[in-house]
């Protein structure tokens, strides 16, 4: 396995390194963005280490520039950004996990190891095309469509993991989904992603999906999970 990583600290870069490398890796290092995504673009990579903010082009951008691309290597940012906020925008930009600075050595391998062993998404959360009500997905491109009606149609450009969260909810429309459930539908059991992950995605996916004047599709049931379909008494 190889791991590129990207940060403009070298007394982190130096010691992440040898720690990575004893543990069996391929380590490259590049300390800006630029360079990190030159060798991101024109190498094969198993997993992107990449620090939020550095000079130049950071890490945000570098990751949704390598997305742009088509390039679905996993990306593990290294942040001291935390809000609710900080974590919508590494998502959007195509983060599969974040951790914050400082942090343990012990959970930034375990969370390379689960980037790295996370399977690929089983072959019965792959429906093409699901609907409901005015809205369509079309998961294998990635789009959705919603209005038509007194609303007018708009298109929905939707990351892969924003497809992937859609195409699961609208499967089973009305029904409870728990938080575990959609760990292991859309992430797979052996490579969830830290606890707040999922409540960041569904922010940004209620951002795209939900527009002022359409009806409200994804409910939050609290302390237990998701809801999709149409609105109702709370549970």
């Amino acid at each position: 396995m190889e791991i590129l990583l990207v940060d403009d600290e070298i007394e982190l870069t130096e010691p992440l390194g040898r720690v990575l490398r004893r543990e069996g890796y391929k380590v490259q290092v590049a300390h800006d963005g630029e360079t990190g995504y030159e060798l991101a673009a024109n190498s094969q990579f198993d997993l992107l280490i990449l620090d939020w903010m550095m000079p130049g082009l950071s890490g945000l951008d570098m990751c949704r520039q390598l997305r742009e691309q088509h390039l679905t290597t996993p990306v593990l940012f290294l942040t001291a950004k935390d809000t609710l906020d900080d974590r919508v925008d590494g998502l959007d930009a195509g983060a599969d996990d974040y951790l914050v600075k400082p942090f343990e050595l012990r959970e930034l391998l375990a969370r390379v190891r689960a980037l790295l062993r996370r399977p690929p998404i089983r072959e019965e959360t792959q429906i093409t095309t699901l609907q409901y009500q005015d809205l369509i997905l079309d998961s294998a491109n990635q789009i959705a469509r919603r209005g038509g009606g007194i609303l007018p149609e708009r298109i929905i450009e939707l990351s892969e993991k924003e497809a992937q969260i859609l195409g699961y909810l609208m499967q089973y429309p009305d029904q409870l989904l728990t938080h575990q459930q959609i760990y292991d539908a859309v992430w797979g059991t052996s490579g969830q992603p830290s606890s707040n992950a999922l409540a960041a995605q569904m922010r940004l996916l209620r951002r795209k999906v939900e527009h002022y004047g359409e009806v409200t599709l994804i409910h939050t049931v609290y302390g237990k999970g998701y809801r999709f379909g149409s609105p109702s008494e709370p549970v």
